[in-house]
């Protein structure tokens, strides 16, 4: 995404809260979360190419992460932020491992699938910690000694970290790391002739991922206020899925478009009660039949600066 394009998009945003009430703000909150859920996971499988399907378990380690850190510990949400990104990241480094060894495609999507229903399963159980099945109360946040707990606090300060989180996202894949893992996708063995460690930037790419998602997890348990075994199940994982698809696989701004676009569009068929699952049912058929790469190749016909230089069509 050039320049010029994103800074315009942070300035628009920070006039949103002038146009919403309570609930479209807490939706806005929403969809900054999902931003960076969807980034993180379409460094995995865009960027890199795997079919690693272990993102809602990252998003549960962040958010439990955080929600045991400021419940049992008292952390302000500040400070928990940061382990909650390590752990996604350590996380993401588990998940690597399959990948390191040589497992691919659908293996490869049945193993990473099966840490997520493992990981659900030890918030369930795990009770003296994570407190079971009936979930965990995040305390109301603070900033730097300021309360966040309205939804128009809470705004800005999710702002800032997916201005950042993308930012540093942008500069990583445009450098020369970027470059690497965008050629282990297209041919890993040819990659691997020319000298490069792929299994080095394939760990990178998942780590990275890993505390992407770890960082939108803690915003999730704040946003939310509870964490719940719940939240964090296969349906979940199919939303993260449809976000990339959405949006462009490989594209910073498609990941970005997909998160916005999949999470206001329930809210808009919320008019029509009975037939919001078919509405929005049509709607993924239709953007996947008429546009099957992502919203991104839609958008870049109109705005030329959200084309990016590492992502071809």
């Amino acid at each position: 995404m050039r320049t010029k394009a994103g800074i315009g998009l942070v300035v628009v945003a920070l006039f949103v809260p002038l146009f919403t009430n309570e609930y479209s703000q807490y939706v806005v909150n929403l969809a900054l979360v999902y931003v960076l859920v969807t980034v993180g996971f379409n460094i995995a499988i865009g960027t890199l190419g795997q079919l690693a399907f272990c993102n809602v378990a990252l998003f549960g380690i962040g958010a439990y992460t955080t929600g045991i850190l400021m419940y049992h510990f008292h952390w302000p949400f500040w400070v928990a932020l940061v382990p909650s990104g390590i752990a996604g990241a350590a996380a993401g480094f588990l998940a690597s491992v399959p990948a390191l060894r040589g497992i691919r495609a659908l293996y490869l999507a049945i193993m990473t699938l099966a840490f997520g229903e493992l990981m659900r399963w030890v918030y369930i159980h795990a009770e003296t910690v994570t407190l079971g099945s009936g979930g965990m109360p995040v305390p109301t946040p603070t900033f730097f000694t300021m309360s966040i707990h309205s939804p128009f606090a809470k705004f800005y300060v999710f702002l800032g970290i997916v201005v950042l989180v993308v930012t540093g996202t942008s500069n990583l894949l445009r450098s020369r790391i970027g470059r690497a893992i965008v050629a282990i996708k297209n041919n890993e063995l040819a990659a691997a002739s020319l000298g490069m460690a792929t299994s080095r930037y394939i760990v990178l790419a998942f780590v990275w991922s890993g505390c992407i998602v770890g960082i939108a997890g803690s915003m999730f348990a704040i946003l939310i206020g509870r964490v719940v075994p719940e939240s964090f199940n296969l349906v979940e994982l199919i939303q993260h899925f449809a976000m990339v698809m959405v949006g462009g696989v490989g594209s910073l701004a498609g990941a970005i478009a997909g998160a916005i676009t999949l999470t206001w569009a329930p809210e808009m068929f919320r008019r029509f009660p009975g037939y919001e699952e078919l509405f929005f049912g049509i709607l993924l058929v239709v953007i996947l039949l008429f546009l099957p790469r992502g919203l991104i190749s839609l958008l870049t016909r109109f705005v030329p600066g959200l084309a990016e230089r590492y992502y071809r069509e």
